[in-house]
């Protein structure tokens, strides 16, 4: 952990402030660093720097954009076991899962290096009537200008990677706002951009703590694109004052898993493995953790069963432990809140299979089943170690029930049956359907996102740039062209 109180990065360049802030480890409660907090004045400064340093960005050669993302990409590598502890003791991730957030935004700033160089336009035939006969058009892909990021705790890494690493990729200068509790990630990955070379001003982290900086993230017109992950409230809310600026938006999920018949004996275990991973990594605190999972009722107790094994063989404790799979939650008050809506389901007429207690902000991984449709745990996203389970009889039903959540970012099936993998492809309401695994799966260059109250647009790498970029058309008459 450094032993210093961080700086934030303005137009490239650290600066302190005579305002600190503490990072508190969610494990033991006790600050363990802290970090100089950026007000009004100093997102401002940013600001001006982003629409000074466009012109740079967009004129700014391929092949240094790409040499830049490598560079970035060899140094994540190169302090892999630092960065990892960081991530552990800012946000109480275990160390094996920060030390794989590390490589996932390593991997993330290297499709980006190999994306910048193929940003690739078309050419369109316009003589498709007789009054465009000698019309041709060109078209590239063009960068929308100056951004604004906001990045939520539980991935400070990666989240903050795939919005810098596709925005240096097309040339769009940038302002990374990340989450207060868990910034020291983020401001690392600062000093990694300073060594990259970057145009002067192009990208500034700031760590704001205060409603009126953190507003400008959201209402300064001379942003021309915000891109927000987070919870659904504060994301509908950023869109409505958002006002002309493009508006990216990855939000919750209550994400479902569907277990068709028939399952063998090996097929039980790996399931029964991947869903206790799904719905228990990261204590639970993934917008597509699985919490709710639908198991056809020729093999629900067998199901069941094995997940209930499973989840009781997980061992929390300290995250700093290698042993360890289950970490904190990241404050006392969520790990209540989720304790609170076990309580109310429970009250309603749930069974809790294993699980359900909490300590301090440790919430036992629990799975729970006959929840009541309208409890939280089913309407509502839990982030949280909490799954639901309940049986069905018709895959089309379960498929109906699936659609029936007012969120929709990505749902995993389990199935033998092809046709039933295309059914749920064509019928889920959802931005990806993984087939044999958990919808807790997500490849960093894959486009992810949702649909309905989950968000709008996409990221990955590719998506990301697409969504960071406009067409810009140039049309051609040829006066000169021989007519048949």
């Amino acid at each position: 952990m450094p032993p210093h109180t961080s700086p934030f990065f303005v137009g490239g360049r650290p600066q302190t402030s005579p305002t600190t802030h503490p990072v508190t480890d969610p494990y033991s409660g006790k600050e363990v660093a802290s970090f100089c907090v950026p007000g009004v004045e100093a997102v401002e400064r940013a600001i001006e720097a982003a629409v000074a340093a466009a012109s740079l960005c967009r004129e700014w050669p391929a092949y240094k954009r790409r040499d830049a993302l490598l560079h970035v990409t060899k140094r994540l590598r190169e302090r892999q076991d630092e960065v990892a502890k960081i991530i552990s003791v800012e946000t109480g991730k275990p160390i094996a899962d920060a030390r794989s957030e590390v490589c996932r935004a390593a991997d993330t700033f290297r499709t980006a290096a190999e994306e910048s160089t193929r940003l690739r336009g078309e050419y369109l035939p316009l003589d498709d009537s007789p009054r465009s006969e000698n019309f041709e058009a060109i078209v590239k892909r063009v960068p929308v200008g100056p951004c604004s990021f906001i990045t939520p705790f539980n991935f400070p890494l990666n989240l903050a990677a795939h919005k810098a690493a596709p925005a240096i990729a097309c040339g769009c200068p940038f302002v990374l706002k990340p989450d207060p509790r868990t910034p020291l990630s983020s401001l690392l990955l600062g000093e990694l951009l300073l060594e990259a070379g970057l145009p002067a001003g192009s990208w500034s982290i700031l760590p704001v703590v205060d409603d009126d900086a953190r507003d400008l993230f959201v209402t300064d017109q001379r942003f021309r694109l915000i891109s927000f992950t987070g919870s659904g409230p504060v994301g509908w809310d950023i869109k409505a004052r958002a006002g002309r600026k493009k508006v990216l938006l990855e939000l919750g999920g209550n994400a479902a898993c569907l277990i068709d018949a028939p399952i063998g004996r090996s097929d039980l275990e790996r399931i029964s493995e991947r869903l206790c991973y799904g719905a228990f990594a990261l204590a639970g605190q993934s917008c597509i953790s699985v919490q709710r999972v639908m198991i056809h009722q020729a093999v629900y107790e067998p199901v069941v069963a094995a997940l209930i094994a499973k989840t009781r063989g997980l061992k929390a404790g300290s995250p700093r432990d290698e042993s360890t799979t289950i970490g904190p939650m990241i404050s006392p008050e969520a790990a209540a809140r989720v304790e609170q809506w076990i309580a109310e389901a429970v009250r309603d007429g749930a069974n809790v299979l294993t699980g359900g207690k909490r300590t301090g902000s440790f919430v036992e991984p629990t799975v729970i089943e006959r929840v009541p449709a309208h409890s939280k745990l089913l309407t509502e996203e839990v982030f949280g170690p909490v799954v639901t389970v309940e049986p069905f009889e018709s895959f089309d039903d379960a498929l109906d029930l699936v659609n029936t959540s007012r969120y929709g970012l990505q749902a995993g099936i389990f199935t033998a049956s092809m046709s039933h993998a295309f059914r749920a492809w064509n019928v889920l309401e959802v931005g990806a359907v993984i087939i044999n695994d958990v919808p807790t799966t997500r490849v960093d260059s894959m486009p992810y996102g949702g649909v309905k109250e989950s968000g709008l647009g996409r990221e990955g790498v590719r998506s990301a740039i697409e969504e960071m970029t406009e067409p810009r058309a140039l049309v051609l008459r040829n006066v000169g062209r021989r007519r048949g």
